[in-house]
């Protein structure tokens, strides 16, 4: 057929400053299609070792360049992604199955921030300083770059997340080794293409293309590779934080969430609910931070159940490229596979499923047939204790249960192994900090959701995630720390 005979594209790893093939690819599918459209090298441990070597060999000179030449270069990237910005979004979409609009206003957009953002804020950390007049001596501290850092990004946000790695290990003067997801490597490759020109030495970025268990792991275990910074499954962590043990590396952890929204019975529904409904389904429920527990306070229960459902139904669900689709195509024939099993199992339990998924019927584009789609589905009458309410679903499925007490509702909250996000609907500012301290949550947004000011600490308590990102925090992780000790 026609669709077959176009070419496939075929991306290469970026070693050194240069693309070099690999001996062996894998299949990367267009999620919105079901059709394979790329070749993803499948790299292993030969591939990373020459990636490591030349993020090595670049260390000295990197290291050796004032923070204000590095964020020169940071804002000379930025800038030339952002004059790409259409071409990397619709790369975005097609690859990942997310929409046209998501990528336009949300991935691209913050993946040419994150650059800006690091290369300004590497210009204003400072360093301490205490005396002891006493003993005749003065200490200070001074940070400096750790050495190569291996990054591995996930499939959700593909280049937003890759970036937000990327710039703060490369602001802060060390190179990298990167391994982005294999479903979802071509924006990472596209960006390559713009290194030399953005006056990024060879080697100080390095981008090593395949699987978490191939390319991944000869990463994690590589002896001359300090830090992991890794965002992904908790389950995908054990692993890293086992193989890394023996060689005393420092992670960051940034992993799943099963995050509640708290619905007092005094919220603004004119606010909370399109927020809700963006906050369970936006990328199609593909983002850590997504809503996947509603708990509503009983007085306004039924009402606020009617309206989200209702509101739920107009999502609109199709070809990802379609500027006014709502909801693109989940991931991968699996994942979709994975994300049903969840709504089977609720109704195994007697939960109910109020829309989408089994319920209404999927209408969709002739060449979209074979897609990986899915409606936003709501589920109520769900137990605490069930799959539903306590694993991590990581699709357009949402789980809407009452509440009596604020006490109550702050228990149930509390009592998943996950910490991640939460939010809080009240016009009450007393109720609101009061709740927001007690959630075991890193982020709680009240009356919103995903406002981020990158300045302030993000990341999860629990099985949630070790470590913060941010300004401080990021540069903290990348930089190692020396208290030097002055006797006059």
């Amino acid at each position: 057929t026609m669709a077959d005979s176009k070419p496939l594209l075929v991306l290469e790893n970026f070693i050194a400053g240069k693309f070099v093939p690999c001996s062996s690819y894998i299949d990367s599918y267009d999620p919105s299609t079901g059709d394979v459209y790329c070749r993803v090298p499948d790299s292993g441990k030969e591939e990373v070792e020459a990636a490591v070597k030349a993020a090595k060999a670049a260390f000295p000179i990197w290291s050796s360049k004032s923070p204000l030449e590095r964020s020169q270069i940071l804002n000379k990237l930025a800038d030339l992604i952002e004059h790409d910005l259409e071409a990397f979004a619709q790369a975005e979409s097609k690859d990942q199955g997310k929409t046209i609009t998501f990528a336009r206003t949300v991935d691209i957009p913050r993946a040419v921030y994150n650059f800006r953002f690091f290369a300004s804020s590497i210009l204003h950390h400072t360093t301490e300083c205490t005396e002891m007049a006493n003993m005749g001596c003065v200490h200070y501290t001074s940070r400096a770059p750790v050495g190569v850092a291996g990054l591995i990004s996930p499939w959700n946000l593909p280049l937003y997340l890759l970036t937000w790695k990327i710039a703060p290990a490369i602001a802060c003067g060390n190179t990298v080794v990167a391994k982005p997801s294999e479903m979802t490597s071509v924006t990472a490759w596209m960006m390559c293409k713009l290194l030399e020109k953005a006056g990024v030495p060879h080697g100080v970025v390095n981008v090593v293309f395949g699987t978490g268990s191939k390319a991944g792991e000869a990463l994690v275990c590589h002896p001359d590779v300090p830090l992991i910074s890794f965002t992904g499954s908790t389950l995908t962590a054990q692993r890293i934080t086992e193989k890394s043990a023996p060689h005393c590396k420092r992670l960051s952890l940034e992993l799943g969430g099963k995050n509640p929204a708290i619905v007092f019975d005094d919220a603004d529904l004119s606010q909370c609910i399109p927020t809700t409904l963006r906050s369970s389904f936006a990328n199609q429920g593909e983002i850590c931070l997504c809503t996947s527990r509603i708990f509503v306070q009983r007085g306004i229960y039924s009402e606020f159940l009617k309206r989200f459902v209702a509101e739920a139904k107009k999502w609109k669900v199709g070809n990802p490229s379609d500027p006014t689709v709502d909801v693109g195509a989940l991931i991968s024939k699996e994942h979709l596979e994975k994300v049903r099993s969840y709504v089977k199992k609720a109704q195994a339990e007697g939960a109910r499923v109020l829309c989408g998924e089994g319920v209404d019927s999927l209408a969709l584009p002739t060449g979209n047939q074979k897609g990986y789609f899915m409606l936003p589905t709501v589920i109520t009458e769900v137990k605490d204790k069930s799959c539903c309410m306590q694993e991590e679903i990581f699709g357009p499925v949402t789980c809407v249960v009452a509440f009596d007490t604020e006490e109550e509702v702050i228990e149930r909250a509390n009592s998943v192994k996950y910490g991640l996000a939460a939010t809080v609907w009240s016009s009450n500012v007393g109720r609101v900090h009061r709740v927001a301290r007690r959630l075991q949550s890193g982020l709680v947004w009240t009356n919103c959701w995903l406002v981020r000011d990158l300045n302030l600490p993000f990341g999860g308590m629990k099985a949630s995630g070790v470590g913060r990102e941010g300004a401080k925090d990021s540069y903290e992780f990348f930089t190692e720390v020396k208290t030097i000790t002055i006797k006059h």
